[in-house]
């Protein structure tokens, strides 16, 4: 059986961190590709002025105009070479993040987020949109960032809703990797990145991801409250940097490295109900996540442990949660089925999987969110 684990090559993390990127800059030369919002940048300007002046280094600002396609990449690429960049920085949200991965193309990257809400950061891969904001492709690179540094500050000054949608993300890590280390499923570290032919890129699974799963659920578990009280409050806490960690590296390494299964279709799945357009990546995983346990049967006392994480944070646990106020068995069944298309990685769970049986899912956890907010069950 052949194992893959991926990872970043070096993950930093801490209070006011971002005064020390001129360090890593200058392990690669003098000057750098900065590819953030301008809103971003301004959130932080005063730390990147500091940090290239005692580090002696250039930043050439890109200004990132706002979607991740080929004609930005494109753009940012010649001002990279323009200027001789030695390296490149995604700093901000995702697509800004991903914008910086298919500009560095695994070479060379500092990925510097400002929010907490997914597990993107740590990742060989970026999704590519049309300049429209229509979905394009996904691209693989051949390895994870060089560099991935939180500045646990700017964290905690972002919305909360960023982190608790990033525990959501989280909340699902566990779930797909013990699905699909039961089905001996292929993870994404070994999804193709430009590989020479005859090589294969399958791979499975293995321990050590399966425990950082783990530990990424059970963190969310303990510190998952008190660090949304301290968003609240815009304060680092010893329980807001363990969330901060789980968020971004755990479920980043646990993702990537032990697979994804139900959770992340049905949530691809529910993108086509117009209402949940308005919701994040991570609130519409979360219910996804409750949907899963409910197609596997999950122990009941686990899904009652579930529900009630989920309640306690603030995250979605039926329907309505996400904007979905009415749905018909045909709107159903067209969620279902896009969750269920060949591609999809609910083919990891361990046993078939057939759009009846995930329409019921959702059905019957959305039917116990609602009875859990109402303290029945």
């Amino acid at each position: 059986m052949r194992k893959v684990f991926i990872s970043p090559t070096k993950y930093i993390q801490g209070e006011d961190e971002l005064l020390n990127l001129g360090y890593f800059v200058k392990t690669f030369g003098d000057s750098a590709l900065l590819i953030a919002h301008p809103d971003d940048v301004q959130r932080v300007q005063a730390k990147l002025d500091a940090t290239s002046s005692k580090f002696g280094i250039t930043l050439i600002t890109g200004n990132f105009h706002g979607e991740c396609s080929r004609q930005e990449v494109a753009r940012l690429q010649a001002l990279a070479r323009e200027h001789a960049c030695a390296c490149t920085i995604g700093l901000g949200g995702g697509k800004a993040i991903d914008t910086a991965k298919c500009v560095a193309e695994g070479d060379a990257l500092i990925i510097v987020p400002t929010i907490a809400a997914t597990d993107a950061p740590t990742s060989h891969s970026a999704v590519l949109y049309t300049p429209e904001g229509a979905f394009d492709e996904y691209a693989y690179f051949k390895q994870s960032p060089s560099v991935v540094m939180i500045d646990t500050t700017i964290i905690a000054e972002a919305p909360t809703r960023f982190l608790v949608s990033g525990m959501g993300d989280a909340l699902s890590t566990y779930f797909e990797a013990r699905a699909t280390s039961r089905s001996f499923s292929n993870v994404n570290a070994g999804l193709p990145c430009g590989v020479r032919e005859g090589v294969s890129t399958e791979g499975k699974g293995t321990k050590a991801a399966l425990a950082l799963a783990r530990v990424c659920y059970e963190t969310l578990l303990e510190d998952g409250v008190q660090a949304k009280l301290a968003c609240d409050q815009n304060v680092v806490t010893p329980a807001l940097e363990n969330i901060i960690e789980t968020n971004i590296l755990l479920s980043g390494l646990g993702f990537e490295s032990s697979g994804l299964a139900a959770a992340h279709a049905i949530h691809n799945g529910l993108t086509v109900l117009e209402g949940s357009h308005h919701y994040y990546h991570g609130e519409k995983v979360a219910f996804s996540t409750l949907a899963q346990l409910v197609l596997e049967n999950a122990d009941s006392r686990e899904i009652q442990e579930v529900l009630a994480f989920c309640v306690s944070v603030g995250l979605p646990v039926c329907l309505a949660d996400i904007g979905v106020q009415s749905i018909t068995k045909e709107e159903l069944l067209d969620v279902a089925r896009k969750a269920c298309i060949p591609e999809e990685s609910i083919h990891s769970m361990p046993f078939p999987v057939t759009p009846e049986a995930v329409a019921a899912a959702i059905t019957v956890a959305d039917q116990l969110g609602q009875a859990f907010k109402k303290g029945r069950v």
